[in-house]
């Protein structure tokens, strides 16, 4: 009967035990779903855990079992964990207010989504659910929504940022497609159009103002060509705003610079005085006074640099040279004209035999006899080729003086130029006669037979008729290295990768073996090379044909044509081969051939540096002679081949002659500055001594005078 009311008794107090803590996980999550003010949280909680510990404790008392100190200190370990937990819950949930200053709006809005999700959640939830739930879970729920919510603002502001750096660039891109690159074809253009209103000025503005028919007949036509032009050079005062400048080898594209940079030029200054409205002075003088206009002729600069990048960019040179000497002589003469015509009128036509005739007289008041008149009086003049009237005032003895000045001047310039331009276009053809000249005396000299002399002089025809004079190491020479392989690729490159054993090399043995490849012409009938020659050098088909002949050099057993090439295993000088270096054939010229060579002694060079290409190269050689049974095995598993040592030794004396003659300028340099520090030396000492007496006479002069004031005294 104790035993089971002792049983009883445990039940009930485990009953209780399970009671408490269902009652305190309710008050707990009703906790987590209110929200009291931060000031009645403390006392109401306070109040909540004693009077649940007062009825743990009073039914524990009624019970027929005490329960032990374990089942107290648990049921007040819960109760002050879930007062715990409401009250970090609610310092959890208190709005922040300075969150609310910045993002006040999208706050509350994902705040209460989370309250209302949480809401539906706690009432979809079944009973059990609720009583075997935790507070921990729910507010690591609150936090990951806060979470989400902080990641989906920082998503849009990094959105924002991307689309404002977007826009910037797009912006940068915008300013810097306006820039004007002066290396362009856009800028050579803009230069022809600029060239055609600065040319316009210099040539019909003076003609205007001097002869004033021309502009009375035709005042519209001028008014509209001059704004025109006007406008032109306003539009060249933008582009000239927005051209760019290299600065460290860099093209600057900053709007502010380019502005600062031609504000500060001279030409700024020259193109605002040559826009300057001095033809407003037109609605008090009238429209008949061109000169006005004067200020427009400072856009010369315009016209001087289009000439310069046409030179630059043509192919013809010294026919625009000539052209471009020819076109300022005419712009001299004119102007001359105009003014002569100018001087007559101002002092009165047909007053004298020197000025204009009387324009009464009806053969002489055309315009067109006053232009012609005046320009072939400033030719004759200006040339010093013909008889003009003598001047008869000073005035016009002055100016035919300084006329002749000018024409002395211009005579001076055109012989000068002409001569030099005349000499520069045969250059390459003088040189190359002399040449054919020094060659013509030495086969006389030396008693050539008429038969290779003839060969010889067609063989130079055929290097002048197809332009093959021209020595490329002499005329790349003046280039840096990076121009001139990318020349030489752009060239020889195709050529060379038509070898098989050159066709799987590295880029870097390429580039210096086509910097290597010397041009060759053969004309016919000449022997390329012949069996049993030393092959020192491969060759590349570049243009023409060649016949694989017997030894009577008559029997043909195979054409070459473009892009075939032989000797390259003779150069590689592989171990075993049958042949060795030896030519194996005999090769002829059926007309004239152009020919790339390779000699052996540039491909070791440039084989020095790529080791590993070498053996490949080796290793290919050898196939192709395993594969034409070409290469004796005993002979390839001997030793070292007496010949390459022989080649060795050779390479080495070479080396050794090479170094001798370095150490003996090393020591003549050293001898000589031996010398000049030994002079040093003895001009030091010499000014050591100098200075040391001045010091001493300078030491003893006080002594002396102390002696003669004790004599004194």
């Amino acid at each position: 009967m104790a035993k089971i009311s002792t049983q009883y008794s445990h039940s009930s107090v485990n009953h209780l035990m399970v009671r408490t803590k269902d009652r305190d996980l309710d008050h707990l999550e009703n906790g987590l779903n209110r929200t009291h003010p931060p000031r009645e949280e403390t006392a109401s909680e306070l109040q909540q855990g004693l009077a649940m510990e007062t009825r743990g404790l009073a039914e524990s008392r009624q019970s027929s079992f005490t329960g032990p100190g374990p089942a107290r200190l648990s049921r007040l370990i819960i109760s002050l964990r879930s007062w715990a937990a409401r009250h970090v819950h609610h310092e959890d949930q208190r709005p922040d207010s300075f969150l609310e200053r910045f993002q006040g709006a999208e706050l509350k809005e994902v705040s209460s989504q989370g309250n209302n999700a949480r809401s539906n959640m706690d009432s979809q939830e079944p009973p059990d659910r609720e009583r075997s739930d935790w507070p921990l879970a729910r507010s690591n729920t609150n936090t990951c929504n806060n979470l989400e919510a902080d990641e989906a603002r920082k998503e849009e502001k990094q959105k924002k940022e991307d689309e404002k750096k977007k826009n910037c660039e797009k912006q940068e891109e915008k300013k810097d497609a306006i820039v004007v690159d002066p290396s362009s074809n856009v800028y050579y253009r803009w230069l022809t159009i600029m060239s055609i209103p600065v040319f316009y000025n210099w040539s019909l503005l003076v003609c205007r103002a001097c002869f004033d028919e021309l502009q009375s007949e035709h005042l519209v036509l001028w008014l509209v060509l001059d704004y025109s032009a006007d406008v032109l050079y306003g539009l060249d005062m933008l582009v000239r705003a927005r051209t760019g400048f290299l600065e460290q080898g860099l093209m600057v594209k900053d709007a502010k610079r380019l502005w600062k940079h031609y504000t500060k030029s001279l030409q700024f200054k020259m193109d605002a005085l040559s826009l300057a409205p001095t033809d407003l002075a037109y609605l008090k003088l009238g429209m008949n006074y061109p000169e006005l206009r004067f200020n427009r002729l400072l856009k010369f600069a315009r016209l001087f640099e289009f000439f310069d990048r046409t030179e630059t960019r043509t192919n013809y040179p010294n026919v625009f040279r000539i052209g471009n000497l020819v076109l300022y002589i005419l712009i001299i003469i004119h102007w001359n004209a105009c003014i002569y015509f100018a001087i007559s009128k101002f002092i009165g036509f047909g007053t004298d035999s020197w000025v204009y005739p009387n324009i009464s007289n009806p053969e002489y008041g055309r315009l067109s006899r006053k232009y012609i008149y005046s320009l072939y009086w400033s030719t004759l003049t200006l040339t010093t080729i013909g008889e003009t009237p003598p001047p008869v005032k000073d005035e016009e003895y002055l100016f035919v003086v300084i006329d002749f000045l000018v024409g002395v001047l211009i005579f001076a310039t055109i012989v000068g130029n002409v001569g030099s331009m005349i000499s520069n276009m045969n250059a390459s053809r003088a040189e190359f006669q002399a040449k054919i000249d020094s060659i013509k005396q030495y086969m006389q000299f030396r008693k050539v037979t008429k038969d290779l002399e003839t060969r010889v002089i067609r063989w130079f025809d055929y290097l002048w008729a197809n332009r093959k004079t021209v020595d490329e190491k002499e005329v790349l020479k003046n280039l840096p290295d990076k121009l001139k392989a990318e020349i030489a690729i752009n060239v020889h490159l195709d050529t060379l990768k038509k070898v098989r054993i050159f066709q799987d090399c590295e880029a870097g043995l390429l580039v210096e073996l086509v910097l290597k490849l010397r041009p060759a012409v053969f004309s016919p009938g000449d022997y390329i090379c012949k069996k049993g020659d030393i092959g020192r050098e491969m060759y590349i088909i570049k243009e023409g044909k060649l016949a694989v002949v017997a030894d009577d050099g008559i029997t043909q057993f195979v054409v070459l044509t473009d892009g075939s090439y032989f000797g390259e295993i003779s150069i590689l000088n592989i171990k075993g081969s049958k042949s060795g270096n030896r030519r194996t054939a005999n090769i002829r010229s059926i007309g004239y051939s152009d020919l790339f060579c390779l000699s052996k002694d540039d491909l070791m060079e440039a084989l020095t540096e790529y080791p590993e290409a070498k053996k490949a190269l080796e290793e290919k050689g050898r196939q192709i002679l395993m594969k034409d049974n070409l290469i004796d095995e005993d002979l390839e598993k001997a030793g070292v081949d007496p010949r390459d040592i022989e080649e060795k030794v050779e390479y080495l004396e070479s080396s050794l002659d090479t170094l001798q003659t370095r150490f003996a300028r090393l020591l003549a340099e050293y001898n000589a500055a031996q010398m000049k520090v030994k002079q040093r030396l003895s001009q030091l000492e010499s000014q050591v001594k100098i200075c040391g007496g001045s010091l001493q006479t300078a030491g003893d002069s006080p002594g002396a005078a102390s002696k003669t004031e004790v004599k004194e005294q």
